[in-house]
């Protein structure tokens, strides 16, 4: 089995591609779908969190509260690295798991969309990396429109590696300013 770690900045098209690729019959594991998981209510990281980050950072309702955790780790990067501390591990697990399982199967490719995949030195786990990317602009239009101010955009932006850090070892590069049509066809020739 082939497999393909594809990753990019936020708001660069990486849940577009995952999705162009699953329609296709790509298996895709995603780890942002994961990080939610590990964080749902009875999951030891949740406890962990709250432990370290305090009462208040879950509801009432027993779940994460996701907006106050992210103001307070992309505020402060100490908070952000005992965050990703908890999380990354039982991340990568889960999608090394599911990776296992693709290979057990004898799928021909699979694909992990990790979005700190250089960061957090997840390369190394993959035949093949695939970075989705846009100008700073494109991405900036992008975030607004999910509603973030621009200091939200800032911070989160400065929690990963700049666009071009992130082109730079990657096997593959998609630029993601065309259409889904351009974005599907650069996706295509790197999976088959």
């Amino acid at each position: 089995m082939k497999t393909f770690g594809l990753t990019g900045g936020i708001g660069t098209g990486k849940s577009t591609a995952a999705d162009l690729l699953r329609k296709r019959g790509f298996p895709v594991v995603d780890s942002d779908a994961i990080a939610r998981q590990v964080v749902e209510p009875g999951q030891p990281a949740l406890a962990e969190i709250q432990r370290l980050f305090g009462g208040e950072i879950v509801g009432a309702d027993g779940r994460l509260r996701r907006d106050e955790l992210a103001r307070r780790v992309f505020a402060d990067a100490e908070a952000r690295r005992t965050l990703e501390a908890i999380l990354h591990p039982r991340i990568r697990a889960v999608w090394q798991t599911q990776l296992e399982s693709w290979r057990a199967e004898s799928r021909p490719v699979a694909v992990a969309v990790i979005p700190l995949l250089f960061e957090t030195d997840g390369a190394r786990h993959f035949d093949a990396t695939i970075c989705v990317a846009c100008s700073a602009n494109t991405q900036r239009q992008r975030l607004r429109a999910r509603g973030w101010t621009d200091e939200q955009i800032d911070q989160r932006l400065a929690a990963q590696w700049p666009a071009e850090k992130k082109m730079a070892p990657a096997d593959y590069v998609v630029w993601t300013e065309g259409g889904l049509d351009v974005h599907e066809a650069q996706l295509q020739r790197i999976v088959r």
